[in-house]
């Protein structure tokens, strides 16, 4: 049986790498992939500390699930954003979309 130690671990270096992309990138595509690679950390905590906690109740799962579908759906806004900027301004630089006027 694996320890919960490893998937905290896991999950950690997961975000780190997820906050490190969000702040080094500039392209908008790969800060909401950065993004969801934090949400897929957050995602194995709750799975790892629900399977070590209470697995007999279903809680962390369906936390899990709830996360899964946040994520869903901040893909598919954020890549309409992304597609929607890149069409106005033929660029998806993150820097360049400082102001909401043309």
């Amino acid at each position: 049986m694996i320890p919960l130690s490893l998937y905290l671990l896991v999950a950690a270096a997961l975000f780190c790498i997820g906050v490190y992309g969000v702040l080094a990138r500039r392209n908008a595509v790969a800060i909401l992939m950065a993004v969801e690679l934090m949400l897929n950390a957050i995602n194995i905590n709750l799975v790892a500390f629900w399977r070590y906690q209470t697995p007999e109740r279903p809680v962390g799962l369906a936390w899990a699930v709830f996360v899964l579908t946040v994520a869903a759906a901040e893909a598919a806004v954020g890549l309409a954003l992304v597609i929607s900027v890149y069409r106005n301004r033929d660029s998806v630089i993150a820097e360049e979309l400082d102001t909401l006027k043309y």
